[in-house]
């Protein structure tokens, strides 16, 4: 039975108006400038609580101002605190929960005491919040999952090579030396077969611990392998780090692991160097590399230091301006 004309001009004039519709409602919201509708579609473009945070605080101080912003909380164990502005000696402070899940306690500051009808402002727009608040909470816990290793807790190689990268680049660029430990464990895979690979993890868990104990705060560790560590130590010069490898390897070596009533010990060799500015990331790790390959060669439980960077590692940051003769 054929269409009818009529009905299917009126379907196709119905759908039109309402794509008109959507399309109006579409602008409405891309104008509508009140606080709510701007705080609800900056708070959709990111993911990163630092950034969220910093946008939830600029909207706010548009209707209520404040001295200070503080947003602390706990993924996986990990404390994650931001800070906005300064000052302030009256609080308000919110848990902010939705469905039962904890994201976190944000405390807003500011020298004089918040009117009754302002935190009913501050808790609508954190109203308006929260489930972008809970969004990055929970892309935070996946990110912080990939970048850990699950035996030993310490941020794994993935993490390493990021930080390498942007420690060499802040040595390029402004010249601040930062030292880069290997740290392999000698003879492990004999560890794995005579014990067990339940015994080798608590070996690397312990390792892990030592050389966190032998540290700086200001350091930081990572598995970057089977039982290969790296430790990114900045501000230091040849001798300190020299000192820091070895006190290393000596907290290693008083790790003693029981294994039904057998001792287990290990040593560890170790291999260090400082960038040299205008070095890459990859070329600063493989001098160290090679000097912790020296150490296993020279006989292991020892350390040694990398060769001077040569000048093809080295770009020279200056080069451009030297060829126009600045």
């Amino acid at each position: 039975m054929p269409s009818n004309p009529t009905s299917l001009t009126n379907a196709g004039s119905e759908r039109a108006q309402a794509l008109a519709d959507l399309e109006r409602l579409s602008l409405q919201w891309q104008r509508d400038d009140d606080v709510f509708m701007r705080l609800c579609r900056r708070m959709t473009t990111t993911l990163d609580l630092q950034e969220l945070m910093a946008i939830f605080a600029e909207e706010l101080a548009s209707v209520v101002p404040f001295d200070r912003l503080t947003y602390q909380n706990t993924t996986d164990g990990q404390p994650v605190e931001i800070k906005i502005g300064q000052g302030g000696n009256h609080r308000c402070e919110y848990g902010l929960n939705l469905a039962g899940e904890h994201f976190g306690m944000l405390s807003i500051f500011r020298r004089m005491r918040f009117a009754e009808q302002e935190q009913t402002v501050i808790e609508q727009m954190l109203g308006t919040a929260i489930h972008s608040i809970r969004n990055a909470c929970r892309y935070d816990a996946v990110h912080r999952a990939s970048l850990t290793d699950v035996v030993t807790g310490i941020p794994n190689k993935r993490a390493f090579e990021d930080a390498l990268g942007r420690e060499a680049s802040l040595g390029n660029r402004h010249g601040e030396r930062c030292a880069l430990i290997l740290c392999d464990l000698d003879h492990f895979k004999s560890i794995n077969d005579r014990y067990g690979h339940l015994a080798g993890d608590q070996i690397l868990r312990a390792t892990a611990l030592a050389i966190e104990d032998a540290t700086r705060c200001t350091d930081t560790v990572y598995r970057i392998g089977g039982e290969e560590f790296g430790i990114i130590l900045p501000h230091i010069g040849d001798k300190e780090c020299a000192l820091v490898a070895d006190r290393i390897r000596e907290a290693i070596t008083c790790i003693t692991l029981d294994s039904e009533g057998e001792p287990v010990r290990v040593t560890a060799s170790a291999g260090f160097g400082i960038q040299s500015r205008g070095e890459s990331a990859d070329a600063w790790f493989k001098r160290a590399d090679e000097a912790l390959y020296q150490a296993k060669s020279d006989g292991r439980d020892c350390t040694r230091q990398a060769r001077p960077a040569q000048n093809s590692d080295i770009t020279f940051i200056d080069s451009n301006r030297r060829n126009r003769g600045d």
